[in-house]
């Protein structure tokens, strides 16, 4: 039998402490297998995308993501992730990869940026968080990132005005809407950057000493957040080299893989360095690991194995 989970579904079986330490984990233990990540146009203005295998060390289950992603759809993203016996290939559950993938990125996203952003700021306060495309993504990131360290302030832009102050009422933190993503790298710590954008928006004149970037949208090739000058004046942290040349920030802005200093597995794991002083720059840019959408997917699964819905396909 298949377990079906929807949206809802998965919600009730996830919270945001366990997911964060659980990608913690994952990180450290990442599977030594080369991740898969096949991408294609579509006729129109979407594009598909499957994910595999998703593995970790020690969970008897791998997975499968397939997505279609239509920039003007809400979600924007759309598909399933197949949870499989890691044994004999049996489909062991469906799950809504809108929901999975939010909370994956979000959440890896922010585990990075507290890794990765300074550790103290002046006279004792909490981080001022900058928040550059005010969608769902960003939204998850700043969860996750406030479940790690005091976040006091926060700035928003979107191309979209009025969603910069819908997201801004929505989190509940004292803040502001900024006109472009400059004024925000102006005056923010850490920078969440999440958008569909195809050209910079943020060049190396924009990043003072000190500040942390998060490039989320550069998950496709084509789509480009940070400029080469920048990414190439930074420490840049990625979670797969060969991903971020072939589809994301770095080979999207012609840098290789020279440009990566350290993976976060490299980071979480002492063979290489974050963060190395409280002035320089650093961007963590994913590009999104199979294995990540495991760490979600597996406890959704053992939380709800005897009591969720399901269906035989086999029949």
């Amino acid at each position: 039998m298949t377990l079906l989970f929807t949206h809802s579904d998965i919600l009730r079986s996830l919270e945001i402490p366990a997911v964060l330490e659980a990608l913690r984990a994952g990180f450290r233990a990442a599977a030594d297998i080369e991740p898969l990540r096949i991408r294609t146009d579509l006729p129109g203005p979407g594009t598909a995308t499957a994910l595999l295998p998703g593995l970790i060390p020690g969970i008897p289950a791998y997975t499968v993501k397939v997505n279609a992603k239509f920039p003007d759809a809400t979600p924007a993203l759309r598909g399933v992730v197949c949870l499989h016996d890691l044994t004999d290939g049996s489909l062991l559950a469906l799950l809504d990869s809108s929901t999975v993938t939010a909370w994956r990125t979000g959440l890896a996203a922010a585990l990075a940026t507290d890794i990765l952003a300074p550790t103290g700021t002046a006279e004792g306060r909490g981080v001022a968080v900058g928040v550059v495309g005010a969608g769902a993504q960003a939204a998850m990131v700043l969860a996750g990132l406030a479940a790690l360290r005091r976040v006091d302030r926060l700035v928003v832009h979107d191309v979209v005005p009025a969603r910069s102050a819908e997201f801004l009422a929505q989190q509940g933190i004292p803040g502001s809407v900024a006109s472009d993503a400059r004024e925000v790298a102006a005056t923010a710590d850490v920078v969440i950057l999440a958008t569909w954008s195809r050209e910079p928006l943020l060049t190396a004149a924009d990043a003072r000493p000190g500040l942390h970037l998060t490039t989320l949208g550069a998950d496709e090739p084509g789509k480009i957040e940070l400029s080469a000058d920048l990414l190439a004046a930074a420490r840049v942290i990625v979670d797969d080299r060969a991903l971020a040349v072939r589809m994301g920030a770095l080979g999207n802005v012609n840098l290789g893989v020279d440009a990566a200093h350290a993976t976060l597995t490299d980071v979480l794991t002492g063979v290489a360095p974050g963060r190395r002083t409280p002035e320089e720059v650093t961007v963590y840019a994913p590009v999104g690991l199979p294995w990540q959408d495991l760490a979600i997917a597996w406890p959704v699964y053992r939380a709800a194995a005897d009591h969720g819905r399901s269906i035989d396909f086999l029949s």
